[in-house]
C-alpha cells in the first residue's frame, strides 16, 4: 500500500535532522578513514557511503528493521526483541555498539515522551526505529528507505567537516546516492534470516582505531 500523508510527515519526523538522539556525534569509523588518508575527496566519500550500504546495511540493519517493524504490527514483541538483540551482537567493536544502543535508547525515550509506548528491552537504533514505522502504519519498504536515506545524511554531514567539503558537494553526495538506497532496500527484502550479518574488516578496524585516535571531532 502507498504511504499515506500522516505516515509521510511521521516519517519525515523520524529521519530528520533534528531528531534528538545523537546521530550527529557518531562517524562510524569515517573520521578514521579521512585521518589516515584513504578517504580524500568527494568521490572516496562517495565509494566508502555506497560500500557501506550495500554491503553493511543492506545485510544487517535494514533486514533487521524490516523484521522487527513486521514483528511489531502483529503483536510480536518477543520476536522483535530477539532480532534487536541480534544486530547488537553483530557489532564488531564497543564504539559501533555503544553509538548504537545509545542512539535506539534515546529514540525509545523519545517515542515514550510522544505518547508510543516502548516494551522494556535494550534498543538498537533501527529496531527503535522500525517499531515507531509499524506503530505509525509506514510501508516496510518506505520505512528502510527513510532509514538508509538518514544514514547517508548524517554521514555525509560527517564528511563536509572532516574532509572538509562544500555543502553543494555533499548535496551532490545525497543526490548520488538514491540508486544505491533503492537498491539496498530492494537487497534486504530478499534476505533470508540465515544470510543476515556481513564482515567488513576495514570498517571494523577503523572504528577500532577511532576509539584511541589522538585528536577526533566524533564520538568514539
Amino acid at each position: 500500500m502507498p504511504i499515506s500523508a500522516e505516515g509521510t510527515l511521521r516519517l519525515w519526523q523520524l529521519i530528520s535532522p533534528n531528531l534528538p538522539v545523537g546521530a550527529y556525534s557518531y562517524s562510524n569509523g569515517l573520521e578514521q578513514v579521512i585521518e589516515t588518508g584513504d578517504v580524500r575527496n568527494e568521490g572516496d566519500v562517495a565509494q566508502w557511503l555506497d560500500e557501506v550500504l550495500s554491503t553493511g546495511l543492506a545485510r544487517t540493519d535494514l533486514p533487521v528493521l524490516m523484521r522487527v517493524q513486521r514483528a511489531v504490527a502483529v503483536g510480536d514483541i518477543r520476536t522483535a526483541m530477539r532480532w534487536c538483540r541480534k544486530l547488537l551482537a553483530m557489532r564488531e567493536t564497543s564504539e559501533l555498539r555503544f553509538a548504537d544502543r545509545s542512539m535506539g535508547d534515546a529514540l525509545a525515550r523519545l517515542l515514550e515522551d510522544l505518547g508510543v509506548r516502548m516494551p522494556e528491552g535494550t534498543w538498537p537504533f533501527a529496531g527503535a526505529f522500525g517499531f515507531a514505522a509499524a506503530h505509525w502504519g509506514m510501508p516496510i519498504a518506505d520505512a528502510a528507505a527513510g532509514f538508509a536515506w538518514s544514514w547517508c545524511e548524517s554521514h555525509v554531514a560527517a564528511a563536509i567537516k572532516l574532509v572538509p567539503l562544500g555543502h553543494t558537494a555533499g548535496q551532490r553526495l545525497m543526490l548520488g546516492r538514491t540508486a544505491c538506497v533503492l537498491a539496498a532496500v530492494a537487497s534486504a527484502a530478499r534476505i533470508d534470516d540465515g544470510q543476515i550479518g556481513f564482515g567488513m574488516p576495514g570498517l571494523a578496524i577503523a572504528s577500532a582505531r577511532h576509539e584511541t585516535q589522538y585528536t577526533r571531532l566524533f564520538r568514539s
